[in-house]
């Protein structure tokens, strides 16, 4: 019974990725297609893949909606919203909220710029650790010990010209997060993006996720993102606040 759910379970994360045939997620597994098309059959059954008429697999609605109901019950996408809101209106840029989870960092929430060009970033989506400022931001709250540990087991896959690919200088980035209560990606995960990103804390300070502006080279340059700053930390300050985050001055956490 394991060893059959983890199959259904590596057929779904397969599909992520784009409609599979029989026999691409049989190769993919490793398995019979008798096997696959089993498993396929049930998940079909119960509405978690479709299969369309070139005989092709896709995520199915039932997905979907669970996936909807997980968003939904997760209670700081709910209070941030209506600031992200505002925080995307008063900008004009694209918004996102992201949490680290599992050892991941994903968007949870997002809001799409007024302008013609868009992101394709997707609530769901991982993004990369050592790269992105909203990564930075959360690793930069873990404990020392544990930022580590996360920091080294990263494969350090290089996007740009101005991706971070050593440890060392990763954990002195980190540092400096932490230190002055925000984190940029300049053009370090694709070429013509800068994001500047804030922290949210909870009651107990810890940091439970993080709010980022992005914005396109051809529409502000770097010095102009970084004016975007007081707006967003005034927005990370506010739902901090909401998830009862009193903030102490001298406490450190800017």
């Amino acid at each position: 019974m394991s060893q059959s759910l983890a199959r259904a379970l590596r057929i779904l994360v397969g599909l992520e990725k784009g409609p599979r045939s029989l026999d691409d997620l049989a190769g993919e597994l490793g398995v019979h297609k008798t096997t696959v098309l089993r498993l396929l059959r049930t998940l079909e059954d119960e509405r978690f893949v479709y299969r369309d008429g070139l005989h092709r697999f896709h995520l199915g609605a039932r997905l979907f909606a669970l996936a909807d109901s997980a968003l939904a019950q997760r209670e700081i996408r709910d209070l941030a919203a209506p600031h992200l809101q505002r925080l995307n209106r008063s900008t004009g840029q694209t918004v996102h909220l992201g949490v680290y989870e599992g050892g991941e960092v994903f968007y949870l929430d997002k809001r799409d710029s007024g302008q013609s060009i868009q992101m394709y970033s997707r609530v769901g989506l991982r993004v990369p650790l050592h790269c992105t400022a909203l990564a930075k931001v959360l690793l930069a709250d873990l404990p020392d010990e544990r930022r580590r540990e996360v920091v080294q087991a990263i494969e350090y896959t290089r996007f740009t010209e101005n991706t971070i690919t050593d440890p060392k200088a990763l954990l002195a980035e980190l540092a400096r997060v932490a230190r002055q209560g925000y984190a940029m990606d300049d053009a370090e995960h694709e070429t013509f993006i800068t994001c500047v990103a804030a922290p949210i804390r909870d009651a107990s300070g810890r940091v439970a996720a993080a709010v980022s502006i992005s914005v396109p080279h051809v529409l502000l340059s770097r010095a102009e993102v970084l004016d975007l700053l007081p707006d967003l930390l005034t927005t990370t300050r506010t739902i901090s606040a909401d998830c009862g985050y009193t903030e102490i001055e001298g406490n450190g956490h800017g």
